[in-house]
């Protein structure tokens, strides 16, 4: 008996850019979806491109996507057959996956033990230390006492990393430099990881510096085929939070990248992984230690769409679905370089301060080799509920230099009035000598840009002509005359 569902309706439980990215994929499969959303997100590029939409209710992610039940009787009221988590919210929560199956309705990811074993970090280390994957030096013991924590941070050797087990996304993380300030790092580590994750368990690895964060794309299915489609980089991180990413790595050696791409097969097979997830990598010379794995969709999966011809929603749909994996090993080619820039709402002259209002105008340069993955269409608004990312610019070249040629022209050419974004600094950082010959580890931010691009002092004429285009902006939504006017972007509403 075929062990493949025929899905009709797919539930999609997220917002944003991702959750316009999912819809897209169920239309090119013909697949109906449900966008399941808050109230400010009913004016939103996903709202309007859905097939049926149901509000969750509420403004804060506590009140709509992080609500399980709301997420689970929301889908059954529709029909759907299926639920796509996207990424970020609940898609790495075991207990959404189980309520998902529970419900009768299929949960788009892995099983929820595979969710559950690499959500907790000690448990992920353990499992992966036993696949043979290499780990950083470190102390994943039960005995959370102080006393018991300060000793094997000395025996490690300082610096040290104090991380949250059930953490991720820099929460609950704390850099101790000496047995002085271990204590007080500790403390605020797991008051971070209680109100965070709702556990105060911590574990501590030796703190590698410059270092470069690689990720590898892995790939299960139900029938126990793993692969991987190839590596990331992601050195270029503010707060533990990426900024660009780019496939494949400049930093990898053909053999590099076929000893960290088996472990991280081995990492996949560990948990009997299915679905899309990735396991990522900390580079130090030319020894990698296993950082974590994400058991989801990344936010620059389309580098790796680009440099492989794939299409990573679509194959997660039909895995989820019955099917084996559309590709073989052997079928799975690097094709060029991709590099993403993620575009946030926020004034990089500000320390790089979330930016909110409405976008009253916004144009990207299209073509050959670029893709925009966006959130927001002009005349929708950018709330302070959510994450500041309104969307994503991805280019492809023949190699790394003309892709990063033409990033760089799509910043030029990108504009948006309304909201400030981070666009002047995106151009600073790809045009830093170090992104450029591909030497930036992920301290690079902290060192060259510690304060995002800085104050910013405006001349008296530059306010003026400030004051100008906001007014013209506010009466007529933003001519095309005025959009070609920049410092209008950065300037009006400090003004």
């Amino acid at each position: 008996m075929s062990r493949v569902k025929n899905f009709k309706k797919i539930a999609v439980c997220n917002r944003g850019e991702v959750a316009v990215r999912i819809i897209r994929a169920c239309r090119e499969l013909g697949i109906q979806s449900v966008l399941l959303h808050s109230d400010p997100d009913k004016n939103s590029r996903a709202f309007r491109m859905a097939d049926e939409c149901v509000n969750l209710g509420g403004n804060t992610s506590a009140e709509s996507y992080l609500d399980i039940q709301k997420n689970v009787n929301a889908a059954i009221k529709v029909g759907a057959d299926a639920v796509h988590p996207g990424f970020g919210f609940l898609s790495e929560n075991a207990d959404f996956a189980e309520a998902v199956i529970a419900a009768g309705l299929t949960f788009v990811g892995p099983m929820p033990d595979s969710i559950r074993d690499m959500g907790d970090k000690v448990s992920a280390k353990k499992i992966m230390e036993a696949a043979g994957v290499p780990c950083i030096p470190g102390y994943k013991g039960s005995d959370q006492s102080g006393e018991k924590l300060l000793k094997e941070a000395v025996q490690i050797g300082f610096p040290v990393l104090i991380k949250a087990a059930a953490g991720g996304g820099g929460r609950g993380m704390k850099v101790s430099r000496s047995k002085e300030d271990f204590l007080e790092n500790l403390e605020s580590a797991q008051r971070e990881s209680l109100a965070a994750f709702g556990s105060q368990i911590v574990f501590l690895e030796k703190y590698l510096e410059d270092t470069k964060h690689i990720e590898f794309q892995i790939f299960g299915d139900s029938y126990g085929n793993h692969v991987h489609l190839f590596e990331r980089e992601c050195s270029v991180q503010r707060r533990h939070q990426k900024i660009v990413e780019e496939a494949p790595s400049p930093s990898l050696s053909e053999s590099l990248r076929e000893e960290m791409a088996s472990a991280a097969v081995r990492a996949a097979k560990a948990v009997n992984y299915m679905g899309a997830g990735t396991v990522e990598f900390l580079l130090k010379g030319k020894e990698f230690y296993f950082l974590e794995m994400n058991t989801r969709l990344q936010v620059e999966h389309p580098v790796t769409e680009f440099v492989t011809g794939t299409d990573l929603v679509q194959a997660q749909i039909m895995v989820a679905s019955g099917s084996p994996l559309p590709w073989s090993q052997s079928d799975i080619k690097l094709i060029g370089h991709s590099i993403e820039c993620r575009l946030y709402a926020e004034d990089p002259y500000q320390m790089g301060m979330p930016s909110t209002g409405e976008i009253l105008f916004q144009e990207f340069p299209f073509g050959p080799g670029r893709r925009f993955d966006f959130a927001f269409d002009a005349g929708d608004e950018v709330t302070s509920y959510y994450d500041p990312m309104i969307g994503k610019l991805i280019a492809w070249g023949e190699n790394r230099f003309k892709c990063l040629e033409r990033m760089q022209t799509i910043l030029r050419e990108s504009v948006i009035f309304g909201v400030h974004t981070n666009i002047e600094f995106l151009k600073e950082i790809l045009a830093h000598s170090e992104f450029v010959d591909g030497s930036m580890t992920t301290g690079f931010i902290a060192e060259h840009f510690p304060n995002a691009l800085g104050k910013q002092e405006w001349t008296a004429e530059e306010i003026e002509l400030a004051q100008e285009l906001y007014r013209t902006a506010r009466l007529s939504k933003l001519e095309q005359k005025s959009a070609e006017q920049s410092p209008w972007n950065v300037l009006w509403r400090n003004v």
